[in-house]
């Protein structure tokens, strides 16, 4: 795939007449080529970080509280109602997210605009922004950190937890101390492939998020629209009409495939060395 996606973006980057990584023009349907993947890259990962910083947290807690605190009757029934999340298809999602999530989180943002627009991160700008796909996003992937983060802590040797219980320590201090460090490998695990699964996401996305208006100001404000790699190609596969062209769209691809393949390379890094460790 690595050598497909090369063999086809580096003859359409050898014509590209601006930066490739820098630039934030993207102009491919006249000569020369003028594209750049500046504000795509600032796109897909500012959402993916607002997923993750929303998602991991409550994911971690909702699988705590299911293995270690519901009773045996709901523990089941919430696993269950977590995971039923999984199955919604990112159609669903998109739809959902336009029609009834974008309104709702409206008054938020534009509170949060007018309280804090002092700061860049917080401008006011687009009703479907950054800062509702990175919600929606949060979303989607909760599924995946809750169910592995409980697989993880529901193995925890049942020892290790008596021994931090006949020690005197309180049932947070076992969580603390016994679960969470022997569950911590599998919860990167869980917060990577989460991760992975924000930074592709396609429908859902392309369906939410504005897309600015060709040659208007870049901002680093939350509540800025924009487009994604994955929703930028999706918008766009119909354009594929020569090389060149369709080079420009794969090259944007080939970014977020490096990115993913980094992103998982340094999870089996960290995972790998916290093996180590415990072991």
């Amino acid at each position: 795939m690595g050598v497909f996606l090369l063999a086809q973006a580096i003859p359409a980057i050898a014509k590209d007449q601006v930066n490739f990584l820098w630039s934030r023009e993207w102009n491919v349907d006249s000569e020369p080529l003028r594209f750049g993947v500046r504000d795509l890259l600032w796109a897909t990962v500012v959402t993916s970080i607002i997923a993750m910083l929303l998602a991991v947290p409550v994911g971690v807690a909702v699988a705590l509280f299911i293995t270690e605190y519901a009773p045996r009757w709901l523990a089941r029934p919430a696993a269950q109602l977590v995971d039923l999340l999984a199955a919604v298809p990112s159609i669903v999602y998109g739809l959902w997210g336009v029609a009834t999530f974008t309104p709702f989180v409206g008054p938020l943002q534009n509170w949060l605009g007018s309280t804090l627009g002092w700061i860049p991160l917080f401008a006011p700008k687009y009703q479907s922004s950054l800062f509702v796909v990175g919600i929606v996003l949060a979303i989607m992937i909760l599924p995946i950190v809750t169910a592995l983060s409980r697989e993880v802590f529901s193995q925890t040797p049942r020892t290790h937890k008596e021994a931090a219980l006949a020690l005197g320590a309180t049932k947070w201090e076992m969580i603390r101390t016994a679960v969470l460090p022997y569950g911590q490998p599998g919860v990167i695990s869980a917060a990577m492939l989460a991760l992975g699964r924000a930074l592709g996401e396609t429908i859902a996305v392309t369906m939410i998020l504005s897309a600015l208006a060709p040659g208007s100001p870049w901002s680093w404000s939350l509540f800025n629209g924009g487009a994604t790699f994955a929703s930028l190609i999706a918008n766009n596969a119909a354009e594929f009409d020569s090389p060149e062209k369709t080079g420009a769209y794969i090259a944007a691809g080939l970014v977020l495939f490096v990115l993913t393949f980094v992103v998982n390379a340094i999870a089996r890094i960290v995972i790998e060395r916290r093996k180590a460790f415990t072991e």
